[in-house]
């Protein structure tokens, strides 16, 4: 059963990251005012980041869990433990984008300058990057996902563009667990 037309899998995904990356690069550039969003107390709004980092745990056990099941023929499991991985994605990005929409921008740094400047900005900056680049990998293998049945998916490009999508997935995630600790429990 098709459920994403195949000749339109190619189309959808560019279409699908150029509105989900232009929404990430308004909120982060502050061209999203924060009256778009429903104001949330305090309190909510400093739980968002330690929600995150457990989302972030949980979908690289996912993501570990979906490869293994794949590497074992369980297309199943594999297929549950991938979309769970994306709804967690989405979910780790709606907080985000929340608070960084209803805060006004990015949490400053609190450390040293030196760890700033040869720490956190290039684990930052390698998480965004990976971040920005999975986004068009994961959709493109989730399309194809639902345009074809299991039996002809593997003569598509889908293995290969998962395994690129989930590697670089599992280092993002894991990136921002390291920006997590420098931002939230070091300083």
């Amino acid at each position: 059963m098709e459920y994403v037309p195949r000749e339109r899998v190619t189309s959808l995904t560019a279409v699908l990251s150029v509105v989900s990356l232009a929404v990430v690069f308004a909120a982060a550039g502050g061209r999203i005012p924060s009256s778009t969003v429903p104001a949330a107390p305090e309190w909510i709004l400093d739980l968002i980041p330690h929600v995150n980092v457990l989302i972030s745990a949980t979908a690289i056990g996912t993501i570990t869990l979906g490869w293994r099941a794949i590497r074992r023929g369980n297309v199943d499991r594999h297929r549950v433990a991938m979309l769970a991985s994306f709804g967690l994605f989405a979910a780790f990005l709606t907080l985000y984008l929340y608070r960084l929409v209803a805060t006004g921008g990015p949490q400053p740094f609190p450390g040293p300058d030196a760890v700033y400047q040869f720490v956190y900005l290039p684990v930052l900056a390698i998480h965004i990057f990976l971040a920005v680049v999975c986004v068009p990998l994961v959709y493109y293998a989730l399309l194809l996902a639902f345009a074809y049945p299991v039996e002809e998916l593997y003569q598509t490009n889908h293995a290969r563009f998962g395994r690129v999508a989930a590697s670089l997935w599992l280092i993002s995630f894991s990136l921002g667990i390291v920006v997590y600790i420098l931002l939230h429990v070091t300083y």
